[in-house]
């Protein structure tokens, strides 16, 4: 680092400013300043505990944890239960059926409201209707559904008599299904005939029947022979949108008639800890995508203690919303299993936050009473563009905790996030975690922690995370390095399905013993971790590590840009160079005469950076862009951005929300010379 430059990993934008709880908030919090010294002291028996406390067992375990087959855990081994029974029975045997589980917001305006001893009675419809198609304990199942109800009561099902789901989300292509069909081998298909996102009906079907691979109109009963590898015996078909589909005899089964035929009563069956809840597929850059997943009682316990402590949850009180679809972890622990464990009422909306206005999200916060919300920093960041006229419209008052997951979450949006969104006084959780993880391992505490803008802070209690540098050292405060997980930790992903190898190549092999999450990290001089995304999104510019991430919220600071995403491209002098692409807020678009040509806005960014971070994290190049390629869960695919900062050929962009945003910023990139 040359003299006189500041160091980016001792000075992240937005640091030094802090937001502590109210005293009114810190009297009432679930979580304590004990229990970290509690976990601290007994690491394992905190565990078990959390297991006793926050699950019932059909046959309490006596073995916490068993670390000899490592990398793979075996957590609360010979413990036996039912994560269905977890989620909904016990709820209703408690006395708690007329409690409100779901209300569900479809995007058209449709709603549905299902207490748990109403989803108690679906969800054993459901299973019947499994096991009358064959469907058997240990079977996979795979689902691909709209953010509808039958989603959460199909998984629940397979739960239920403990068949492993593999939920696909809806916006994958056929052949991205087909492909994780044949590796789970599920013998079923649940799906949809379509559902609606931005005022129109999309479908679902088609792609069911391609990924089958079983002509439509077809007569007989599938046997999965000759089905280009997949499985599948039937297609289980929920009635969403009423448009026409193709129909296989034989193989074809409506949702609706399986259920009426079904009995409402069903005994849940008991399965081992570590027996598979269900396999979540992420796919990288290149290869198969990996079939993560995840076991049943150590998966279950973390995701009741960190929904409990993580969001203050009050469940005879709260309605929590956490945005995710199902087809992604957040969904799955933050939908479906954390808040029904815990018994919480919670919100689950079909569609787009911009449909049919921009006004949509805050319009169904002040309907339903919404008192604690769970975004990504991508659509805080779209809201903020919005302006905050939009949400100053309508009543937010009944919000009191706000989280953050997905990303890293720069300062300004975290800051705008609590001051629009929040009133100025509900704190912020920015949580760190994967999907291998299954689970919040890095976040603030509400009621304990002070809040820091852009922080994930520290990681929770009973969970062992250090940042740490190429020998596995830990970092220095002030210092930066690789983040990493020294000890195992109860909701951990058990492997890569069907290929161990991998699991070990992937996770554990970058320094022995010791799990790699893949992404960067730094300690500010509190020892409070920062993320700075990916590895792979820290740039190597002359011999200086630079994240994206801090680039990226240098830039979003500035009162011009809505959002930004910075890549790293190849640079004959520098070897990598700043290649940024930014969205300018509304009024500033408005103004374009007073802020020049797009030169000039990239002159003025770059001398933005410069005073920001310094000299050496100044782009080379700036676009102004309409959009940025994000995939339906809000994530900004930076590989494409890569892609055209390099002048290659543009990636698969199957799993953008909208492919010819890549061709428009294709078609605009221009590189005005450094200034």
């Amino acid at each position: 680092m040359t003299h006189g430059e500041p160091n980016p990993l001792e000075s992240p934008v937005g640091a030094g400013r802090r937001f502590p709880p109210s005293a009114e908030f810190t009297a009432q919090a679930n979580a304590h300043p004990e229990l970290q010294a509690w976990a601290a002291a007994d690491r394992l028996g905190f565990w078990a505990d959390q297991a006793r406390q926050l699950l019932s067992w059909g046959t309490d375990f006596t073995e916490v944890l068993d670390w000899s087959a490592a990398p793979v855990a075996h957590w609360f081994g010979d413990g036996r239960l039912n994560a269905c029974y977890n989620a909904v029975d016990r709820h209703v045997e408690a006395g708690h059926g007329d409690r409100v589980a779901l209300h569900f917001e479809g995007e058209p305006g449709d709603t549905r409201t299902i207490t748990y001893a109403e989803l108690q009675r679906e969800v054993s419809r459901a299973a019947n209707a499994l096991v009358a198609l064959g469907v058997q304990t240990g079977d996979r199942v795979a689902i691909y559904l709209p953010m509808i109800p039958e989603a959460v009561i199909a998984m629940l099902a397979c739960a239920r008599i403990g068949a492993v789901h593999s939920v696909v989300f809806g916006g994958f292509s056929a052949e991205a299904l087909r492909t994780r069909i044949a590796d789970a081998q599920a013998v079923l298909v649940i799906t949809a005939d379509g559902g609606f996102r931005r005022g129109s009906a999309t479908a679902l079907k088609p792609a069911v029947d391609e990924a089958v691979g079983s002509p439509a109109g077809a007569v007989g009963p599938v046997d999965g022979a000759d089905h280009r590898g997949t499985t599948a015996r039937n297609v289980l078909v929920v009635r969403r949108t009423g448009q026409d589909i193709a129909w296989t005899p034989g193989r074809d089964v409506w949702w609706h008639e399986a259920l009426e035929a079904a009995s409402d009563v069903h005994e849940p069956v008991l399965v081992g800890s570590e027996h598979p809840l269900f396999i979540l597929y992420t796919s990288g850059t290149t290869g198969k995508p990996k079939g993560i997943f995840h076991t049943t009682g150590g998966y279950l316990t973390q995701c009741a203690y960190t929904h409990l402590n993580v969001f203050d949850l009050k469940a005879e009180t709260d309605v929590f919303w956490c945005t995710a679809d199902v087809g992604w972890v957040t969904g799955h622990s933050y939908v479906v299993y954390g808040p029904l464990v815990n018994g919480a009422t919670q919100v689950i909306y079909e569609g787009t936050p911009d449909t049919p206005t921009k006004g949509r999200w805050w319009d169904i916060v002040s309907k339903y009473g919404v008192t604690i919300l769970y975004t990504a920093p991508t659509a805080i960041r779209t809201c903020m563009k919005w302006g905050e006229d939009i949400p100053g419209g309508y009543d937010l008052s009944s919000l009191r905790l706000l989280g953050s997951v997905g990303e890293p979450i720069n300062p300004e949006a975290w800051t705008w996030y609590r001051r629009v969104i929040g009133g100025d006084r509900t704190p912020v959780v920015d949580t760190w975690w994967q999907t291998e993880t299954g689970a919040i391992m890095i976040s603030p505490l509400p009621g304990i922690s002070s809040g820091k803008p852009g922080s994930a802070q520290t990681p929770l209690p009973g969970i062992a995370a250090d940042v740490v540098d190429e020998e596995a050292h830990p970092v220095a405060n002030g210092s930066g390095g690789y983040l990493v997980l020294t000890e195992p930790w109860p909701a951990m992903l058990r492997g890569i399905w069907g290929d161990p190898q991998r699991y070990a190549d992937t996770y554990w092999s970058r320094f022995p013993g010791i799990y790699f999450a893949g992404d960067g990290a730094k300690k500010d001089a509190d020892g409070d971790i920062w993320l700075l995304g990916r590895v792979d999104d820290v740039m190597n510019v002359s011999g200086h590590r630079l994240s994206t991430t801090e680039i990226e919220s240098a830039l979003v600071s500035h009162p011009m840009v809505a959002e930004a995403a910075v890549v790293g491209a190849s640079d004959e002098t520098t070897g990598q160079a700043v290649v940024a692409f930014v969205i300018l807020r509304a009024e500033y678009l408005d103004r374009a005469d007073e802020i020049g040509e797009g030169a000039d806005v990239a002159a003025t960014l770059r001398a933005h950076v410069t005073k920001e971070i310094g000299p050496i994290a100044k782009p080379r190049t700036i676009l102004v862009v309409n959009e940025l390629p994000k995939t339906r869960s809000g994530k900004i695919m930076r590989r494409l951005l890569r892609d055209v900062a390099e002048h290659r050929t543009v990636g698969d962009v199957t799993t953008l929300a909208d492919s010819s945003v890549m061709d428009l910023i294709s078609e605009g990139l221009h590189t005005p010379p450094p200034t």
